[in-house]
């Protein structure tokens, strides 16, 4: 079948009913940059752009059963993780990542809504740390997720983020990109971290903007970018650039004004 020689990334993470985050955002994201998507989700959620009601993770092997239909059923040149609820959900899809070590994986760290319900299971960071992270090409954490996995204080600067992402390192993860979204000042700048490369900074000007699933959104682009075979640090730059784009117009959206600054591809 034509549809199965088409390269996909699949979309492993939970639902959002409001469409503004989880595997709705991520599904948008991707196929707007040409790339199909396949799915495994992994919690049900009920949540508004507000607040998040309810949330019901599903059995590690229906999770499993679901990422190993979609491996066998398409061209999967990447896989893009976000919400995965438990423990027992974590170690599921690290061992199907373990039967495809060819597929490069991106996974943000997703802990808790933008809202502050808790979207991870207490215990489950450390299980994250040891089974999940050492087999992903990249990780994406904030500011707030980079000091939960490194089990220290949020810091508040660059230099203090990227001790935090070098002591991660260290525990095998083998890439990270600090996303600077929380940090202050008129620059927002997002660091990739490599063991035993210089870190490499992405700079944009911070907008006056707010829209949810910004993190499930550059995940996703970066996702899409390595499953088209671009090299890791074009696809963090073109995700970089696509979120910035986004920010924008709806920067735009809520002033009525827009001024259209362009970012380096």
């Amino acid at each position: 079948m034509a549809l199965k020689r088409e390269p996909h990334v699949l979309v492993v993470g939970g639902s959002d009913p409001s469409g503004g985050a989880g595997i709705a955002r991520d599904v948008e994201t991707i196929s707007s940059l040409g790339v199909r998507t396949c799915l495994a989700v992994t919690a049900l959620t009920v949540q508004t752009h507000e607040t998040v009601v309810e949330i019901h993770p599903l059995q590690p092997d229906l999770v499993v059963d679901q990422m190993r239909a979609a491996l066998q059923a398409n061209e999967v040149a990447a896989i893009k993780i976000g919400m995965l609820a438990t423990a027992d959900i974590i170690i599921a899809v690290a061992a199907v990542l373990r039967e495809n070590p060819q597929v490069p994986t991106v996974l943000d760290p997703v802990l808790a809504s933008t809202s502050g319900r808790a979207l991870l299971e207490t215990g489950a960071i450390a299980v994250m740390k040891r089974a999940l992270m050492p087999l992903c090409r990249l990780v994406t954490p904030n500011f707030i997720e980079l000091a939960l996995l490194a089990g220290s204080e949020l810091t508040g600067d660059e230099d203090g983020a990227v001790l935090q992402g070098q002591e991660l390192l260290v525990a095998d993860a083998q890439a990270l990109l600090i996303k600077g979204g929380h940090a202050s000042g008129p620059r927002s700048t997002d660091i990739l971290l490599r063991s035993d490369q210089e870190p490499i900074h992405f700079d944009s000007p911070r907008l006056a903007a707010s829209m949810r699933g910004t993190g499930c959104m550059l995940a996703s682009a970066i996702a899409a970018h390595l499953a088209k075979a671009s090299p890791l640090e074009n696809s963090v730059r073109k995700g970089k650039v696509f979120v910035f784009e986004r920010l924008q117009k709806q920067a735009a959206n809520d002033s009525g004004f827009y001024a259209q600054v362009e970012l380096p591809v």
